[in-house]
């Protein structure tokens, strides 16, 4: 039993990497980056929340709320790590320890971001750190579970999975530049880029019609080509991509929605919960048509 349990540690592990994205988000879309307004500590003198702080209450427990967060995870990923060493996976021993070296790189990298008082590089740069760290949690999870298996995916398949797995992170990373110039900074007198708000919008959208169009043309080439594969390994990549499909259009509805209705809160904090489900689905899809065993041209 207590076996059983330990096995899902990579994929609670998972989970918390993507609830910090959430909380993050919370902090910066509540004004409450700056509620504890030095690092590491949370005021000058405590490292907890001080009753001398002048911050609202309200902002100090929401950015003090998200750094605890981080013990969870250092605890998860140790505790992971642990884990690995004692099942004798080599595969991921690698993958395990840099989850905890990651995890500390983002506690520095937080620091930076209070210490500059949330310029925008720093917030993007938080974001993507977390990025690679689901990634690397996504391989940790997979892999602990044996994947990948033999795809069922021609080598020009293969190839396209790359380019929409490239997309996807460009888009996200045109994302925080969009984020970076428009009205939820974290904090009212936190420093904004230059760019034109409608101009990188604008590169965004396309970006994610191109990604769309990348998607399409992956599942109509899984779904059409005459591919000498398991039905069931077909099946399972086919429900993947209709999964990833149907994430992508949510998202970028939420995308328009939120542009022509003032960038609402409500749909800030909704478009981050997406950004993090349409990440995690497509690391799965890469890792799981990584495989070297491509199937072949009937």
């Amino acid at each position: 039993m207590l076996k059983n349990r330990l096995n899902r540690l990579p994929a609670l592990l998972l989970g918390a990497q993507i609830a910090l994205i959430i909380t993050g988000g919370a902090v910066r879309l509540t004004k409450s980056g700056l509620g504890c307004p030095t690092w590491p500590e949370c005021a000058k003198g405590s490292y907890t929340p001080s009753e001398d702080q002048v911050e609202p209450l309200i902002n100090i427990w929401i950015e003090f709320i998200n750094r605890m967060l981080t013990f969870i995870l250092v605890a998860l990923a140790i505790a992971t790590f642990g884990w690995v060493l004692k099942s004798g996976r080599k595969n991921l021993r690698l993958l395990s320890f840099l989850q905890i070296f990651g995890i500390f790189g983002q506690a520095v990298l937080g620091g930076i971001t209070v210490l500059t008082k949330l310029n925008p590089a720093a917030v993007a740069s938080h974001l993507l750190l977390s990025i690679a760290l689901i990634y690397g949690a996504v391989v940790l999870n997979e892999r602990s579970r044996d994947y990948p298996k033999a795809a069922p995916l021609t080598y020009a398949g293969v190839l396209l999975v790359r380019v929409v797995f490239s997309l996807t992170l460009l888009v996200i990373s045109v994302g925080t530049v969009v984020t970076g110039s428009g009205p939820h900074a974290g904090d009212r007198t936190a420093p904004r880029y230059n760019f034109d708000l409608r101009m990188v919008t604008w590169l965004h959208a396309d970006l994610v019609i191109t990604l769309c169009g990348a998607i399409f043309a992956l599942y109509l080439l899984l779904k059409l080509a005459p591919i000498s594969s398991s039905p069931e390994a077909r099946d399972n990549h086919l429900k993947l991509m209709r999964t990833f499909i149907f994430l992508v259009l949510i998202q970028g509805g939420i995308g328009y929605l939120q542009y022509f209705t003032g960038v609402p809160i409500i749909l800030v904090g909704l478009h981050l919960l997406g950004l993090s489900l349409v990440w995690l689905t497509a690391c799965k899809l890469l890792i799981r048509t990584s495989s070297k065993r491509h199937a072949k041209l009937s």
